[in-house]
């Protein structure tokens, strides 16, 4: 209890509702309720848990959409107000009968069972299959070391760059975890840590370190440091994903036992007696943080594009970033991470560099990507690709805006409906607009 004046108040604590996808609070009178059972056989307890998690906002309700899965044929199944209820229903794709969790009868729970699958659970599940995979890569290298280079210290003059850089986001991450456990806002902790364990440490940190995992002089630095933040990662998440933490916690004992930078300690039997990690406030570098922040942004720029330009995995890419002469100098020593990671060539810096003259570009903030694509397109063949594209646009454009300008339909229909669809008939022009322009360039350089 705590005081106001004289009158003595309970503490009150505020909850979300979890509501289904008609934005109806979840209930198992209503039927739009979920087994966690039926959750934790398809997709595993941690999986639940880190999707609870995720969902756990301080007050604002939150939407779980729930399907079946068909035990049959796999096929997914639309859960409705009208079957959701049913002890038994019939699989629209294989026509096959299956039991939902209502099945009371013997000869319904005779039936397969369907799971009830949704995208957030899928999600979390891939969040933990990606942890498990890094961690088995981690240890899978140090087994290859002999014990005199699993116990050696690390220095501060033996880091590279991309070793500050982890380590100073590790020591941002703890900080944001540790106060956000403080706070109760567990779905902002699920979502840093997300966030910093698939996009920066799994990502971006292990693809950079592969090339000195062969070299045996820079081998046992980055080895020292992957285990280091993999310990701190395992130990932060441990409260939401008890079970794959642990597992990996007690392998990593049986092949780093003495684990840390520059000073090696035994590391706990088990990471649920381990120490809480402690924020290492001196290796927090925010220049480091935002030169990679930057870094990431122009390599998903060229992944992407790498992507729609279906350019061969292997096949090197040059390209030229326009931008101001400040973030220049933050990216040109980045170059040689751009051929690692992305197979890509720099060409120029700055806000002078000229665009070649077949060029797909994307647009970042405060820069412009510009790949050229001599040499890796077929240019007739994406002219005539481009022209189906603008026919298809032309189309659907011309179909909203006769629905637009029917006045039954602007009439009857929600404002928030109305205003979907202008906003989708503004994007369909935008599209057409650069389906346009990419078909000019593309004769332009078939001249």
């Amino acid at each position: 209890l705590f005081n106001v004046g004289e009158i003595p108040f309970p503490n009150v604590y505020i909850h979300p509702k979890i509501l289904d996808k008609y934005g109806e609070t979840m209930s198992k009178s209503k039927g739009n309720g979920i087994d966690p059972i039926t959750v934790i056989d398809k997709f595993g307890a941690d999986s639940l848990r880190f999707a609870l998690t995720h969902l756990t906002t301080e007050s604002q309700d939150v939407r779980l959409p729930l399907d079946f899965e068909c035990p049959h044929c796999g096929a997914p199944v639309e859960q409705t107000k009208k079957n959701r209820v049913l002890p038994r229903i019939e699989c629209p794709k294989c026509k096959k009968e299956f039991a939902t969790q209502w099945a009371e009868k013997e000869e319904d729970k005779k039936l397969p069972a369907a799971p009830v699958v949704g995208e957030r659970f899928e999600v979390a599940r891939n969040f933990c299959n990606k942890l498990w995979n890094a961690a088995r890569f981690v240890m899978m290298s140090m087994e290859a070391q002999s014990a005199e280079c699993k116990a050696q210290r690390v220095e501060e003059d033996d880091l590279l760059l991309e070793d500050k850089w982890i380590l100073s986001r590790l020591a941002t991450v703890t900080q944001q975890v540790t106060e956000g456990i403080a706070g109760y806002r567990f779905a902002e902790i699920a979502r840093t840590l997300y966030d910093f364990a698939w996009d920066e440490f799994c990502s971006f940190y292990v693809e950079m370190v592969k090339y000195r995992l062969s070299d045996e002089k820079l081998r046992p630095v980055a080895e020292r440091v992957l285990v280091h933040v993999l310990d701190t990662l395992v130990r932060l998440l441990h409260p939401i994903v008890p079970f794959v933490t642990e597992e990996i916690w007690q392998r990593l004992n049986e092949i780093a036992p003495r684990r840390g930078l520059g000073v090696l300690v035994d590391a706990s039997e088990s990471v649920t007696v381990a120490p809480w990690p402690e924020i290492d406030a001196a290796a927090i570098n925010p220049n480091i943080e935002m030169r990679f922040g930057r870094f990431q942004d122009v390599l998903r720029a060229l992944r992407e594009v790498r992507s729609r330009q279906n350019v061969p995995p292997k096949t090197e890419m040059r390209f030229v970033v326009r931008c101001d002469a400040e973030l220049a100098d933050l990216l040109e020593p980045m170059a040689p991470y751009f051929r690692a990671m992305a197979g890509a060539a720099s060409q120029g810096w700055g806000p002078n560099v000229a665009a070649p003259a077949l060029s797909s570009n994307v647009a970042i903030s405060g820069a412009e990507i510009i790949v050229d694509l001599a040499g890796l397109i077929d240019v007739a063949a994406e002219l005539v690709k481009k022209t189906k594209d603008i026919q298809k646009l032309e189309g659907f454009i011309k179909g909203k805006e006769a629905k637009l300008a029917n006045e039954a339909f602007v009439g009857k229909a929600p404002k928030d409906v109305l205003e979907k669809e202008r906003e989708s008939l503004a994007d369909l022009k935008n599209q057409l607009a650069a389906a346009k322009e990419a078909c000019r360039v593309l004769e332009k350089s078939n001249n």
